[in-house]
């Protein structure tokens, strides 16, 4: 029986490292994205149906990129000193520590039709996801955030205003 057991288990073993393998070799974008945090959930047709809480989608750099070119309207959820610092190029600012004073004026400036993309201070940072979701409570039906935030689109070199010029 410990004979069986000296050949079952490196065989288990090689089994086991073949089957990681293979599943690395066909899944390996999945696993890429999920360890660089670009992994977007899809809204589920349940929670629509339910009238659960809407929750505003992440949006990676090149979608941004391609929202604000179709007439989308970036919005910084940082201080007003760090926007004052460096922005992304035509965002307008909307801080979260003020949000009770400034939101009623957004709203109003702002049409509920338009894509509206949020953006803080990178990965982990809420305030972006804090700012989405109430925008999406003020009626702003097409909310994405931008988790990369103005680190990764300054580190890609794309226009910034303040400054960071």
């Amino acid at each position: 029986m410990f004979a069986d057991l000296k050949r079952i288990l490196p065989e288990t073993c090689v089994l086991i490292a073949l089957g990681c393998l293979f599943g690395l070799t066909i899944n390996h974008q999945l696993v890429l994205d999920a360890f660089s945090g670009r992994l977007t959930a899809q809204p589920s047709a349940i929670a629509e149906e339910s009238g659960l809480a809407a929750l505003p989608m992440p949006a990676m750099l090149d979608e941004v990129r391609q929202l604000v070119a179709s007439g989308g309207i970036v919005v910084d959820a940082r201080s007003p000193d760090l926007y004052t610092l460096g922005h992304i190029s035509g965002a307008v600012s909307l801080p979260m520590a003020e949000i009770e004073v400034s939101l009623p004026d957004f709203v109003q400036q702002v049409a509920k039709e338009r894509t509206i993309v949020t953006y803080c201070s990178g990965f982990g940072c809420p305030d972006s996801f804090d700012l989405g979701v109430l925008l999406l409570e003020a009626g702003y039906r097409d909310v994405r955030v931008f988790e990369g935030g103005f680190p990764e689109w300054r580190d890609a070199g794309l226009p910034v205003g303040g400054g960071e010029q």
